[in-house]
């Protein structure tokens, strides 16, 4: 292992370790709260290790994993599969939290980010949800009978994660966004309700805010990478595809540009309508976890209440056998009530009552009829009742919202369609009722047709009944409407012809804040970065690039206006080496997402640097890491084995490298980096903050900003964990909570 110390000297970033690892690491991310780091391998394993590198836990989705983001507060960790789903997982057991189904294609990129902004001026009355007063804990999702550990999820149900992501309402803001293959961006609050989507090839950017003549749109586009600013503001978008910009006079296209762009979209609408979204977001996102408590709870009764009545069925199916048997025309229930009416039982009756049924068969089917009665009246009481009243009552909370228009009209939270949800509130919670009362009245008859049917064996038998109780009317009932029938179970499915328990009621009455929103998220700013050859054009482009934001410090604020925080936001890349007719280059750009103008339409402009890497390296991956440093993984390039040769770390003030301005044309038809060249900078291993490595290192480059620390992965399987940060407390950085 390599040491910290090369003739007397101290090396730039402690190592801490360097482990083996069973296979090559695909996707790498530090916790953004704990010395924790997720990572995916090649087989599509999620693994959690402590920085210590003990492992917490691994689950495998059985589906490709394509891309993983931590919630901001590091409770929960969101997962993009190859089908379209991601999943949300518990950091303390990996426990399988909630399935979403946002997207068609690959999910390639996440982005989770919280509500940095603190409202000290804010005049508008803070909304509290009161539901905490009026009612206990909302239920927990009822267990599914002789369940294996492991069918409904990656792993065993945990006791608290199902509440704990249906406590949205202690959490802060937050908003994860998701990009697809083909160009789609979904944005969720709390990572669970759906509050927006768009699709860059939708997209148009005007030419000119002056001028309506030309606009730019993408063709083929793949995205690369999303990030959403800690403002909620802009979200920065990079991808592949081709641009194209229309001539509107004229109807056509032409100025194609085929290469790696990035799209700045306006998303103010998540910041300056905050308070209501979260409010919104707060209600529906409970009431969808009590729907899944109801939905949940029907399957289970579903599934107690049909074994109970197989196990009723298996039995009682023999009488119509032996009536067959005997050449006999009638029914079961003819002889049944035969029976009752005082005449001796036919001969296929007292052979089913004293040889296939008898005393003991009788008393295991009451058992487990009367039983599946009780656990279904416990599931009525302890889940589906208490899910259906808090409901209503969250119902009623954004009904009365959706009446204040000036505030919730904008959003989309209709009134009309809110009045027809509470209605549909207040009819699934009498359903409820109704299937209660119909659930009683069935186990009553059942039991009392079973004591009749046991008195009558033990007379057959010649034993003494001790007078067992029974009704002889809710016989005659249970014979000619429940004994062939079954109105528990038809309440209990939940059929196209007759929903007798209505559960996905509110779907329409939250469509339209969704769609309300995903309108007003437009294309602010479009800038194209660097060609790629044509050979790329329907291929996913992976390129390493990272984007970041960061607090202005260029210039000091008045007191007045320290609550007016000014965002930076930073995008690095490697351009490939047939972009320009010089290699190895990293471009770095920033100044894209502040405001685009002014009055006059005079857009301020974009500061961009090239940078070159020293001969004989290339670049592996990159990171932006803290106040606009950025750290690259290198590789030497001499060698001539993959696994052999050294790489290097090198971290750059980035803040401090001379960014050139370049202005924002009237339409983005031209490669602006290539006025760079002349201006580029070249690195100097000797000149720079860099640690060698032993190893030839790989992607991906995980670093934490918060955390001050770095994972490199060598080609030979070796995962090295470096601190960056020399100068922080050795007790903070050692923290392996």
């Amino acid at each position: 292992m390599e040491t910290d110390e090369e003739q007397g000297g101290v090396v730039p970033f402690q190592l801490q370790f360097d482990k083996p690892i069973a296979s090559q690491i695909k996707i790498a991310e530090w916790n953004p709260e704990k010395d924790l780091l997720a990572m995916v391998t090649e087989d599509s394993k999620l693994l959690l290790h402590r920085f210590n590198w003990q492992r917490l836990w691994t689950v495998s989705p059985g589906k490709n994993i394509t891309s993983i983001c931590w919630r901001p507060d590091g409770k929960a960790i969101a997962v993009g599969l190859e089908d379209g789903t991601i999943s949300l997982h518990d950091v303390e057991n990996g426990k399988l939290l909630r399935n979403i189904k946002s997207h068609s294609a690959d999910v390639v990129c996440l982005h989770w980010e919280e509500d940095g902004k603190k409202d000290k001026s804010s005049n508008t009355t803070s909304y509290e949800d009161r539901t905490s007063r009026f009612f206990p804990p909302p239920p927990r999702v009822p267990k599914m009978p002789g369940l294996v550990p492991g069918d409904s999820g990656f792993m065993d149900d945990g006791e608290d994660s199902f509440q704990e992501l249906s406590n949205s309402s202690h959490q802060r803001y937050n908003i994860l966004c998701s990009g697809d293959k083909d160009g789609s961006i979904c944005f969720n609050i709390f990572g669970i309700f759906p509050i927006g989507t768009v699709n860059i090839h939708n997209l148009v950017v005007s030419s000119s805010p002056s001028s309506s003549n030309a606009a730019s749109r993408l063709l083929n586009a793949s995205i690369c990478k999303v990030a959403l600013s800690k403002d909620l503001c802009h979200l920065v978008v990079l991808c592949n595809g081709e641009l194209i910009t229309d001539e509107v006079n004229q109807g056509v296209g032409h100025h194609g540009l085929l290469g790696f762009h990035c799209l700045v979209l306006n998303t103010s609408i998540f910041s300056k309508r905050k308070t209501e979204l979260h409010q919104v977001a707060q209600q529906a996102s409970n009431i969808e976890d009590l729907s899944e408590v109801i939905r949940t709870s029907l399957s289970v009764m579903s599934k107690i209440w049909s074994d109970a009545m197989h196990t009723f069925h298996e039995k009682f199916n023999a009488v119509s056998t032996l009536i067959i048997d005997h050449g006999l025309d009638s029914t079961p229930q003819d002889e049944f009530l035969s029976l009752l009416g005082g005449a001796r039982a036919s001969p296929p009756l007292h052979q089913f009552l004293e040889n296939s049924l008898g005393e003991a068969g009788l008393k295991r089917v009451a058992k487990a009829v009367n039983g599946a009665g009780k656990e279904l009246q416990l599931i009525v009481l302890d889940h589906l009742q208490p899910a259906a009243e808090i409901i209503g009552f969250r119902i009623g909370e954004l009904r009365g919202l959706s009446k204040w228009r000036a505030r919730y009209k904008g959003i989309g939270l209709d009134e009309k369609l809110m009045d027809n949800a509470t209605e549909r509130a207040g009819m699934l919670f009498v359903q409820v009722e109704r299937f209660m009362r119909v659930l009683a009245s069935v186990v009553q008859q059942f039991s009392n047709f079973f004591s009749w049917l046991l008195k009558s064996v033990k007379i057959l038998m010649a034993e003494p009944s001790d007078q067992l109780p029974f009704n002889s009317e809710l016989v005659i009932i249970f014979l000619k409407f429940l004994y062939d029938q079954d109105p528990v179970r038809q309440l209990l499915e939940l059929s196209k012809v007759d929903r007798s328990v209505e559960v996905d009621i509110f779907k329409d009455a939250f469509e339209m804040p969704f769609s309300a929103i995903s309108e007003k998220l437009l294309c602010k700013d479009l800038l194209p970065l660097f060609p790629i050859a044509s050979s790329s054009k329907l291929k996913p482009y992976k390129v390493p690039a990272s984007v970041s934001y960061y607090e202005d410090i260029s210039h000091d604020s008045s007191e007045s206006e320290i609550h007016q925080q000014t965002l930076t936001g930073y995008i690095s890349f490697k351009l490939p080496d047939d972009s320009f007719p010089v290699t190895n280059y990293i471009g770095i750009i920033r100044g894209l997402t502040h405001d685009l103008g002014k009055a006059d339409g005079i857009r301020d402009p974009i500061e961009a640097a090239l940078l070159r890497i020293p001969d004989g390296h290339h670049c592996m991956d990159l990171s932006l890491y803290k106040e606009g440093q950025i750290v690259l993984l290198l590789n030497e390039t001499a060698t001539t084995s993959e696994n052999s040769g050294n790489g290097y770390m090198m971290i750059l003030q980035a803040g401090d490298l001379p960014f050139v301005s370049l202005s924002r044309s009237t339409a983005p038809n031209s490669w602006k980096l290539h006025e760079l060249q002349d201006s580029a900078i070249y690195l100097q291993l000797e000149s720079e903050k860099v640690r060698s490595i032993p190893h030839s290192v790989v992607s991906p480059l995980a670093v934490s900003a918060s955390r001050g620390v770095a994972c490199v992965f060598a080609a030979r399987k070796r995962a090295l964990v470096y601190i960056l940060d020399e100068d922080e407390d050795e007790d903070e950085v050692s923290d392996t909570e």
